[in-house]
């Protein structure tokens, strides 16, 4: 995917005339302050972090795919009206990279990635050697880093938050360690000739390095913006066949059509495979589930991609209980 700014010709003057009918409300150090995020990934650890201090929503909700994301008159409004803004990496919003780009000036702006990173500490776009892989997410020791950009922006507006915002913090940085170490341990009891991950589009590689999967393919790259060609499907099929995978994946941001399109040509070459099931990739769940929390998304990929290849999910950790008691969870998943 390459990114390119000042493509988009409707972006300025749309921006232009929003910013000459809005002038939004700045709110006082006693009000919670106004956060915007681009990705629910972000929102949920922002309103972990911030607590009261903030009042924290999402642009795109579940299923959004924010590779393709524009922003509409609505989206525009929402973050001129938000008193701080962050979102992951053009590589990921790349058609909103102008408009939040335009922003910069007008409100705290704060691009992730870029905050957390050195570019040597980012993996690469496979299919474009030089751009970015932005899906960080994906293991949690790495996304656990913009937990103090995040922190400390609020704090930079919200000082008299500062003692709690740094409680919270630190204390949600022990739960994604707990976190990445019993993901760890579920992928790590996959038999190794099975830790391959094959899914609709490529996600997945911050996952597969943190975790030790052994290989993974992906029908589509690492942007969904081009559409997977019988090329793509027949080579990843080979890939299954040769390494005699028992399950592929479907995520909730990608037609199924790709997976079941992928399905049909293994079988066609002789060897069974199934859909082991779908996988959060680039939105979480609904916002009020498990699923709708980055640590509940996680979860759910893990417990997927385990069972579906044969490993064993293992003991839920002591450190995330009080998690696991607050969804109504067992003690184990």
């Amino acid at each position: 995917m390459r990114f390119k700014i000042g493509t988009s010709s409707w972006a300025a003057p749309l921006l232009c005339a929003w910013f000459a009918l809005t002038v939004p409300h700045i709110g006082s150090a006693q009000e919670p302050l106004r956060v915007l995020t681009t990705v629910g990934m972000i929102a949920d650890v922002a309103r972990n972090v911030a607590g009261d201090c903030a009042e924290v929503q999402a642009l795109m909700g579940s299923g959004s795919d924010p590779h393709l994301y524009r922003a509409s008159a609505s989206d525009v409004n929402r973050l001129a009206r938000a008193e701080l803004i962050f979102y992951v990496h053009p590589a990921l919003e790349a058609r909103l990279a102008e408009v939040l780009r335009d922003m910069r000036g007008r409100v705290p702006t704060v691009g992730l990635v870029d905050a957390a990173y050195a570019r040597e500490e980012l993996l690469d776009d496979p299919d474009e050697p030089g751009a970015v892989d932005p899906h960080l997410w994906m293991d949690t020791s790495r996304w656990a880093r913009i937990i103090p950009v995040i922190s400390d922006a609020v704090i930079e507006q919200r000082p008299a938050c500062a003692s709690d915002i740094r409680a919270r913090a630190e204390a949600y940085t022990s739960q994604l360690a707990a976190l990445h170490d019993w993901v760890t341990s579920a992928i790590g009891s996959i038999p190794e000739d099975r830790r391959m991950l094959v899914t609709a589009h490529d996600a997945f590689e911050y996952f597969g390095e943190a975790y030790g999967m052994e290989a993974s393919e992906a029908i589509e790259g690492i942007s969904t913006e081009s559409e997977a060609s019988i090329g793509d499907i027949r080579a990843v099929a080979r890939f299954v066949v040769e390494n005699q995978i028992p399950a592929v994946f479907v995520e909730t941001t990608i037609n199924p059509r790709t997976i079941e399109a992928l399905v049909a040509e293994v079988r066609s070459k002789g060897h069974d495979v199934r859909i082991g099931g779908e996988l959060f990739s680039d939105a979480m769940g609904r916002q009020g589930t498990v699923e709708g929390t980055y640590i509940g998304m996680i979860r759910h990929n893990t417990m997927t991609i385990t069972e579906a290849l044969g490993g064993e999910v293992p003991p839920w950790p002591n450190a995330l209980s009080d998690w696991a008691h607050a969804w109504g969870l067992a003690p184990s998943p």
